[in-house]
């Protein structure tokens, strides 16, 4: 019997995350690897967050040690993010 290899990240990509806020300008930056991502903010709060990938898009969802929570959607285009206060993050991948 031959055996395929699957990939196990499908649709996730690891790499440096930069996320700005529309409003303030504040920044968020980090790192992901597979579907963990790590991001800390302009104050030195650290945010952990998991990648989900569904059909075309990925979901974001992210936590910091306050118990706040950020969650998002990412497409073709880019990632946009939204807080628990309505504010939004637009970011990218590089």
């Amino acid at each position: 019997m031959i055996y395929k290899r699957r990939r196990s990240a499908k649709g996730v990509q690891s790499g440096y995350y930069r996320f700005e806020n529309i409003r303030t300008r504040a920044g968020m930056f980090g790192f992901g690897e597979g579907d963990f991502v790590r991001l800390r903010d302009e104050f030195g709060n650290v945010w952990n967050g998991v990648a989900e990938p569904q059909d075309d898009i990925i979901r974001f969802r992210f936590r910091d040690e306050k118990g706040k929570s950020i969650t998002g959607i990412s497409d073709s285009f880019g990632i946009v993010l939204r807080d628990e206060k309505g504010n939004t993050w637009r970011g990218f991948v590089e």
